[in-house]
């Protein structure tokens, strides 16, 4: 495979921008065994961009190209790439529901027309979801040829060629490529990245690579080699090296291949296999989280021996008939409290006597209650086998998010607190 980069954007030519995305894909490719013959900038200019078209196609049959893939009239590398294929458009659906996620959640009231080119896809062409930014990436292939677009934004296109990009440009690689994944919990990505940023300024085999996940970070190490068992021991050596490093370790809760990549979070099922491994049982009292940590248990198969109830007291009156919390102890310190969501946990494990008990309560918003006490304020209580702890949170987002962070949190404490049995 003999590949060309092609830059677009007037900004480049100006200098206005540094181009780092050359820099950072020339170094992919090549730890995937793929050469770079060419390196092209073009401005946001129709015809001189069909005319590196047609140059780079002469000599190479793979063409990458970034930047040029926004709203905007001046955007004109996906029309280009399509003119010179000979393609038609036609609107992605699934891409515009997730342009609109992506603009809602960055607070937009206004979605206007132009908006909708971004979701417009040449026909029979490879769609990559962006999953930083609202542009696509796109890949179309013909006669032995392929390009590649994707945008221009670092952060945008970095995500998108590790997600999207390299797996589909490992098949044309001699080398073998393995990858194994870690999930952490309790760590921010800025701070893992700070704690491990020698090795990844080291790193060229095996390479890693961090993505942010909602609550939660994922590592991503990969080692390539025309032996698989050297590519795993590769693998092993990085990992045993991040997993001794201090204030690193402690925060892996799993590794594992690339099933457990995709999904928001593997917490669920890890605390589950807990439960039913070592034959312990759990009874749950949520009132912000509204039953989402009962929901996320029951996706586990085999889970009905271990999960002995789930009960919503959304209501303070509930939270006194059902689990037992003194009237008092709502009044005096309020429903949102460290006591409240103590004396939730003990009753709700008093009920039927579980091995483990974890109880919330907060506010999630969009408003405060009475007290004034913040929105993301919550409490998470777990009962481990006799003892009580409680743990104060305050999370950032919106109502949604609030709730799930809530509860994964609280998956988490139950994760930690059985660990800490066996």
């Amino acid at each position: 495979m003999r590949v060309e980069l092609i830059s677009v954007g007037t900004e480049l030519l100006l200098g206005d921008i540094v181009n780092t995305n050359t820099a950072y894909l020339s170094k992919e490719l090549a730890a995937l065994g793929l050469g770079v013959f060419r390196q092209t900038t073009v401005g946001d200019n129709r015809e001189r961009l069909l005319k590196t078209l047609e140059s780079a196609f002469l000599e190479n049959d793979t063409v990458i190209i970034t930047g040029g893939l926004g709203p905007t009239d001046d955007d004109i590398t996906k029309e280009c790439a399509a003119e010179y294929f000979g393609r038609d458009f036609y609107f992605h659906e699934y891409s515009w529901v997730k342009i609109l996620e992506r603009l809602t959640r960055s607070g937009r009231n206004v979605i206007t027309d132009n908006n909708k080119k971004q979701a417009m896809i040449p026909e029979g062409a490879i769609v990559l979801e962006n999953f930083c930014g609202t542009a696509p990436g796109i890949i179309i292939e013909e006669n032995n040829k392929r390009i590649i677009l994707m945008p221009g934004p670092p952060r945008e296109m970095r995500d998108m060629f590790e997600k999207g990009v390299k797996p589909y440009l490992e098949k044309y690689s001699k080398k073998k490529f393995i990858s194994k994944y870690v999930r952490f919990y309790g760590i921010g990505e800025s701070l893992l990245e700070t704690k491990i940023k020698d090795i990844m300024d080291r790193q060229t085999n095996p390479t890693l690579a961090l993505y942010a996940k909602t609550g939660e970070v994922l590592l991503r190490i990969t080692a390539s080699s025309e032996n698989k068992i050297e590519c795993e021991e590769m693998i092993n050596r990085q990992l045993e090296e991040i997993e001794r490093r201090e204030g690193v370790g402690e925060y892996i809760y799993l590794v594992g291949d690339e099933n457990i990549s995709s999904s928001q979070t593997e917490l669920n099922t890890v605390v589950a296999n807990l439960l039913i491994e070592n034959n312990y049982t759990i009874s749950i009292a949520e009132s912000l989280t509204g039953g989402e940590i009962v929901s996320m248990l029951v996706e586990k198969s085999g889970i009905s021996d271990s999960l002995l109830e789930g009960i919503v007291c959304y209501s303070n009156r509930s939270k006194i008939t059902t689990l037992g919390v003194k009237e008092e102890t709502s009044l005096e310190f309020g429903a949102v409290s460290e006591e409240v969501a103590c004396e939730m946990a003990l009753g709700v494990a008093k009920r039927l006597n579980s091995d483990f008990a974890v109880a919330t309560t907060g506010i999630a918003g969009p408003n405060s209650d009475e007290s004034g006490k913040p929105v993301g304020l919550v409490y998470i209580a777990v009962y481990a086998q006799g003892e009580v702890t409680v743990k104060e949170c305050l999370f950032v987002g919106d109502r949604d998010l609030i709730r799930f962070r809530a509860s994964v949190e609280a998956l988490d404490e139950v994760r930690k607190n059985i660990l800490r049995k066996l």
